[in-house]
């Protein structure tokens, strides 16, 4: 029976397995992999902090992501970036990424905001349960979506091109450009500020401490509603950075559903890190997109791309359900 089952498919060429064109690209896969896992893992931060605080998945987080890439292509478009890459000094280019940057976290910031303020709050003043919020999350995702679709439209926005990567140095013949090295490498700072944050400062300890016993945290003296209000801005500001760099590798990729399959990619990288553990969403994000590019070009298609991240993750729940490093928010150390 199972022989019935799969012999059609190699039969119709949907499944490959070309191991000698994995083992020939397999440096190219492992450098795109990790730069799209480092977008992936900053997204990823805002499911771990919220679920880690809340004990829930916030699923209007996707497109938290992807109102910071609008501000993104908005500020770059007004500062006369277009398809081709300006003919401008470094520094001038520089200082453009910058702004667009501290915009895309506001922007993202402040929607995160407005959905704890206006889904969540309301229904945690009524202890309602957590399928209500689940609901709320999933409607406030497709508010944000057609809001987006009524003021920006349909089609997706001009292509923004911000510099043309060039070659910075050679693994075994693969080529590793400015461009992935700009997003690995600030990802990695991004995340070790994020995690230092929660670790040693005074509100990195409220978090710690809502997040192992919000009743016991309260009666400590920490403000538990602030706490929460913090959460949700730090886990917006840090998916505004992934914008950036989102639109950084794929400069026309803005679409009002845009962040929908990269928002379910970087949930399953919170879960396979461990989700609720900060260093876990950057884990789970580069294991996600190594895996994903290495099955692509395994399988011999890139449509299989998300099929075998999936696979993976539900193994690694099936043997580890707590994910790979599985220690919650609230019991990570200083």
């Amino acid at each position: 029976m199972l022989d019935l089952l799969i012999h059609p498919i190699l039969d119709n060429g949907w499944i490959s397995f070309d191991v000698p064109s994995l083992i020939q690209n397999f440096w190219s896969a492992t450098f795109d992999g990790l730069t799209f896992g480092a977008i992936y893992g900053l997204v990823a931060v805002g499911y771990t902090l919220v679920y880690g605080v809340l004990n829930l998945i916030n699923f209007a987080h996707s497109e938290v992501f992807i109102m910071g890439c609008y501000g993104v292509v908005l500020v770059l478009t007004t500062l006369g970036f277009g398809p081709n890459a300006p003919t401008l000094p470094l520094w001038l280019i520089v200082l453009d990424l910058l702004l667009a940057l501290l915009v895309a976290m506001l922007v993202a910031a402040a929607t995160a905001y407005i959905v704890e303020r206006v889904a969540y709050r309301p229904l945690r003043k009524r202890n309602a349960s957590r399928l209500a919020f689940l609901i709320t999350a999933i409607g406030a995702s497709f508010a944000i979506q057609y809001s987006i679709f009524i003021i920006r439209g349909g089609n997706p926005e001009p292509a923004v091109t911000m510099f043309v990567p060039v070659p910075v140095f050679d693994v075994f013949g693969t080529i590793v450009n400015s461009q992935q090295i700009v997003i690995v490498i600030a990802s990695l700072v991004t995340m070790i500020l994020v995690d230092q944050f929660i670790r040693t400062s005074r509100t990195g300890r409220g978090i710690r401490a809502v997040a192992q016993n919000p009743d016991v945290a309260t009666l400590m003296g920490v403000d538990k509603q602030k706490i929460i209000v913090t959460t949700f801005l730090i886990g917006g500001a840090v998916a505004g950075v992934g914008s950036l760099f989102y639109v950084m590798l794929i400069p026309s990729g803005v679409l009002y559903t845009g962040g929908f399959i990269l928002g379910i990619k970087a949930f399953a990288a919170a879960v396979l890190g461990g989700i609720g553990n900060v260093r876990g969403a950057l884990l789970g994000g580069f294991l996600l997109g190594l895996i994903g590019n290495y099955g692509q070009i395994l399988l011999g298609n890139s449509q299989w791309t998300d099929v075998v991240a999936f696979v993976v993750l539900v193994l690694v729940l099936l043997i580890k359900p707590e994910g790979i490093l599985g220690t919650s928010l609230g019991r990570s150390r200083a």
